[in-house]
């Protein structure tokens, strides 16, 4: 199992690894939900559609998530495949997500799907099998299967 998977960490911050990520999101004005993202010297602006009372600035709280799954995914395989020195050209991961019915479980649950193409024509059948389990077990995976803990406060 890769270190990087197995640890549960992600890409980020100085060194390449990080325990703590910060983020602040604050109101921009623009429409009624636009927020302003701000984390690690970069700057993102978020919103909801317009469907739903905003004015589609920029990504939804959800497109931002799946994009986050999509994106650790993505950067796992690749950064595995370069530990492995595999001849892989080319990695995008296609994400959805939709609140559908999930047998065994009540009401609505959140169900993300992960498409992941792995190009590299020199990549044999067992590279592509264990790239495509490196991808089930990238830190923001594990962290949407797994319990997180949440704290509010007042500030």
């Amino acid at each position: 199992m890769d270190e990087r998977a197995q640890e549960g960490r992600g890409t980020g911050g100085e060194s390449g690894m990080s325990d703590k990520v910060e983020v602040t999101v604050s109101e921009t004005g623009a429409s009624p939900f636009a927020v302003r993202i701000e984390t690690g010297g970069h700057s993102l602006i978020g919103d909801e559609p317009v469907a739903m009372g905003g004015a589609d600035l920029g990504p939804s709280p959800y497109q931002m998530l799946a994009a986050a799954l999509g994106e650790c995914t993505t950067m796992t395989v690749r950064w595995f495949a370069r530990q492995q020195q595999w001849p892989v050209d080319h990695i995008e991961t296609e994400v959805t997500h939709e609140k559908a019915a999930v047998e065994g479980r009540p009401g609505k649950t959140d169900v993300f799907r992960k498409t992941v193409r792995i190009r590299g024509d020199a990549l044999t059948g067992e590279q592509r099998t264990r790239l495509l389990d490196v991808a089930a077990k990238c830190p923001v995976h594990r962290t949407l299967e797994n319990r997180s803990a949440i704290e509010t406060l007042a500030g």
